[in-house]
């Protein structure tokens, strides 16, 4: 353990964190790394035994109350030696008293509740082949076509932190799309769709209801790219569930959503499709 040097990942590097995401099969977006490091850039950590990178993890600090905790991987080889722990300890260190949020793999939900987490929901991934539409509603439009404001505002009902430099980056990354719905001049539905390792996943995708949600599905489907699709929803969301269900997709994998302190109360009846198990 004494041979573990724990560092911040410079910006550049998250790519080694992500890579080993997608090892471990959690189809990361192609231009992740770049919107990952704007919220916090100290907030990546990488374990290297003489020189070489054996564990990562990423405490990602939103603001002075809320951080996001992610990426906690530790190589093959390596494990059982406690350097995930020590690894562990850093990134909670790095978020001091914040409430602290994370999806993790259902099978270390008990490890979790030792460090002070407890379970608030499940979010199930769907995926599948879904075929696009012929032509997409005509009532969506381009998601950076709208006064960005509204979808900040928007975003605050299901999300825990302000975000806005993390939102901006991910709505406008090259080969995002996304797809925006008003009503009487509010936001009824919006979401980005990007490229991963397999397929595209949708996320976030936050509507009033169903129907909303469904339209802004369409729109994105109807963008160019693969017709497989990763949609992230939380359990209790039964409508999020049945959209995801009549579109022919099904559940694959599992997370538990958990938090250190209060659980924020948010509008999950709102979220169609949660933004990346990685940051929340």
């Amino acid at each position: 353990m004494s041979d573990l040097q724990i560092r911040n990942l410079r910006p550049e590097e998250i790519s080694v964190a992500i890579d080993w995401a997608a090892a471990e099969g959690w189809n990361p977006g192609l231009r992740d790394d770049a919107c990952f490091a704007i919220p916090d850039a100290q907030g990546f950590f990488v374990g290297e035994i003489g020189g070489e990178p054996v564990a990562t993890v990423s405490c990602v600090n939103y603001d002075d109350r809320f951080a996001f905790l992610g990426f906690y991987i530790v190589r093959a080889g390596f494990r059982g030696k406690g350097h995930g722990l020590r690894i562990w300890n850093a990134a909670i260190a790095h978020a001091g008293s914040r409430v602290i949020g994370l999806d993790g793999v259902v099978a270390q939900q008990d490890n979790y509740k030792k460090s002070g987490f407890q379970l608030a929901y499940a979010n199930i991934r769907y995926g599948g082949a879904v075929a696009a539409p012929p032509k997409p509603p005509a009532d969506v439009v381009a998601l950076n076509t709208i006064p960005f404001a509204l979808v900040e505002a928007d975003d605050t009902t299901v999300f825990p932190a302000p975000r806005a430099t993390f939102l901006r980056a991910w709505i406008n990354t090259p080969g995002h799309v996304g797809r925006a719905l008003m009503r009487d001049g509010k936001l009824a539905a919006w979401g980005v769709v990007r490229p991963c390792r397999t397929g595209r996943k949708i996320g976030p995708l936050v509507a009033d209801h169903r129907a909303a949600a469904d339209a802004i599905v369409q729109a994105l489907l109807a963008s160019p790219g693969s017709s497989e699709i990763v949609l992230d929803i939380p359990a209790v969301n039964g409508d999020a569930i049945a959209l995801a269900e009549s579109l022919g997709l099904k559940p694959t994998f599992e997370t538990a959503r958990m938090y250190t302190g209060p659980i924020p109360s948010l509008r999950l009846d709102r979220v169609f499709g949660v933004t990346s198990f990685e940051l929340g």
